[in-house]
Formats: structure tokens, C-alpha cells, sequence
């Protein structure tokens, strides 16, 4: 096992609420009444005149993405080459403070979402601990979501999960700069995904004797993290949204969103089977499994 059953129930907790918070987020965007008027599914303005992605053909609108998350991954490559962390941190600041400041406003004014959305990356990134990594990660894909759910239909979001779980695969089985990236990401003290710390017992000292008394057994124990990308919580997330949107022409806004929180639940339970059977230090491609309990959540929407 990778992990401590508390340690896997945690990061698994943490995926579920994200994915709810996410959902909730993407819903607040969606213009319910408008969209019951015209018979499509009407979407509200992303704050401080920021613009969604135009596409033509939501059938091939995927491609962008992944075209998007492969100059992305060679920029992070090739600040990994020349050493320069602190580029990785301000690039970071900002894509942070944007989804963050999305997320917010789906629930508050602009000004206060970006004043929240403010102080929360500036502790993110200059004063670090678990409490402020995960917070803003349960928001961040929500924001990210708005963004990218609008543009997608179904066929789309299958083709992403698909070429999204292959790269995944590659990166991390044959090429493995996934893990250099997570491991960059680590020593630069800026990691893109949830997190929990945790003291993991390594062994045992030999018994001591002292006259009649026979001295307790003493365990070393040493700091483990439980890690978990932000793609992992991504992509599932915008496939539960673009489902979550088809819904809404076709019933009530809270059944549609109860329907949708199917595919948290089964990516959920895909997850912590790969936890569960993961080995430790070892790194897998989490996205095969997620993808795949995706689609077994689509499926079970089908027959309801």
C-alpha cells in the first residue's frame, strides 16, 4: 500500500470535496432561467472582463486544451533545465490568483473575490503549509472549469479524458518527466495539487537492557507526503461539468447537479483503489483510473 489507510481516506476526502466545490462553481456560471427561455444552455460573464476560448466546433475544442497542457509542461521543462524555481513561482502567483479569483466570484462580488483570491495565493506561495495548499486547490479547479466547460461538448471532454490518460501513461511510465516536474514543483516548495504530511514508522532500534530492565523497542519515524496533481483533479472535473450541462436543458437545476456528483463519486472510488494497491515510492499515471471511473459514472447516469 502507498499509504496509511488514514492518509489515503484523507487525500481521497479532499479529491471528493473538490470535485463538489467544483461542480458547485461551474452551476453558479450557468444562467439556469435563461437557458430553460432559449432552449440552450446560457452562460454568465466571467468576472473583470476576462473572456472564455472561442471555438467554432465544440467537437474539436479539446485539441486547444491539449495543446495548452503540452507548451505548458515543455515551459515547466525548460525552467527545470536552467534551475530558475523562482519563474515557476511567479508564473504560478498568477495562474493561481486568476482560477482562484473565478472560483470566488461565483459566490462574491468581483472586488472581495479578488481581495480573498489575493491574500489566499499570497500565502499560498510565501507562507506554505497544508492548510493553505489545499484550501485554494478545493476552489482552484472550479474556476479553471468555468473557463473550459462552456467550450466543451460530450465528445470533447471523452477525446480529453482519452489523450489526457495516454500522455499520462507516457510522462510518467516512459519518458517520466512527470516526475521530475513533481519533484521540481516539491523542491521549489510550489506543488500544483493536494497535499497531506504525515510520520511514517521506518524500522526499529535492537532492545536494550539496562540491569533487569529490559528498554522498549524505539521507532525511527520520518515525514511522508501523500500527493495528488492537479490534472488528476482537473480533467475529471471538467468531464463531470460538460455531463452537469447537458443535464440542465433536460431537468431541474438540483437534479441535475445531484446526477452529475454521480462521477465525483465513482472517480472517487477509482482513486482509492489505486491508492490502496499503489506501491510505496512509487509514481503512477492516476489519470487511466480516473478517467475510467469516470466514464462508469457517465454510464450509471444513463441508466437513471
Amino acid at each position: 500500500m502507498k499509504h496509511t489507510y488514514n492518509v489515503i481516506l484523507l487525500l481521497v476526502g479532499f479529491f471528493l470535496l473538490t470535485q463538489f466545490v467544483g461542480l458547485g462553481i461551474v452551476s453558479q456560471y450557468i444562467d439556469y432561467r435563461k437557458s430553460m427561455e432559449t432552449g440552450d444552455i446560457e452562460w454568465r460573464s466571467l468576472p473583470y472582463d476576462m473572456e472564455r476560448p472561442e471555438v467554432e466546433d465544440q467537437s474539436i475544442s479539446f485539441i486547444p486544451i491539449v495543446v495548452a497542457v503540452l507548451i505548458g509542461t515543455l515551459l515547466v521543462l525548460w525552467l527545470v533545465r536552467i534551475n530558475k524555481p523562482f519563474i515557476w513561482r511567479l508564473w504560478f502567483f498568477f495562474t493561481v490568483l486568476v482560477t482562484l479569483s473565478i472560483a470566488f466570484a461565483a459566490f462574491l462580488d468581483p472586488l472581495p473575490a479578488f481581495l480573498a483570491s489575493f491574500i489566499l495565493t499570497l500565502l499560498r506561495i510565501y507562507r506554505p503549509n497544508i492548510l493553505t495548499q489545499n484550501i485554494s486547490e478545493i476552489f482552484i479547479y472550479g474556476g479553471l472549469a468555468s473557463v473550459f466547460v462552456p467550450i466543451l461538448n460530450l465528445f470533447a471532454a471523452f477525446m480529453l479524458l482519452i489523450i489526457i490518460s495516454v500522455y499520462d501513461m507516457i510522462a510518467v511510465w516512459k519518458t517520466k518527466h512527470m516526475i521530475r516536474l513533481a519533484e521540481f514543483q516539491k523542491d521549489s516548495k510550489v506543488f500544483s495539487g493536494l497535499m497531506v504530511k504525515y510520520r511514517m514508522m521506518t524500522g526499529s532500534t535492537a532492545p536494550k537492557k539496562s540491569g533487569l530492565v529490559k528498554l522498549a523497542k524505539m521507532q525511527k519515524t520520518k515525514s511522508s507526503i501523500a500527493v495528488l496533481g492537479g490534472g488528476d483533479m482537473g480533467f475529471p472535473l471538467i468531464f463531470a461539468g460538460v455531463v452537469m450541462k447537458g443535464l440542465m436543458l433536460q431537468e431541474a437545476f438540483t437534479s441535475s447537479f445531484l446526477k452529475a456528483s454521480i462521477i465525483p463519486v465513482t472517480t472517487a472510488v477509482a482513486l482509492l483503489i489505486l491508492l490502496i494497491n499503489g506501491q510505496r515510492n512509487r509514481y503512477y499515471p492516476a489519470m487511466p483510473f480516473l478517467s475510467l471511473g469516470a466514464v462508469i459514472g457517465y454510464f450509471i447516469i444513463l441508466l437513471l
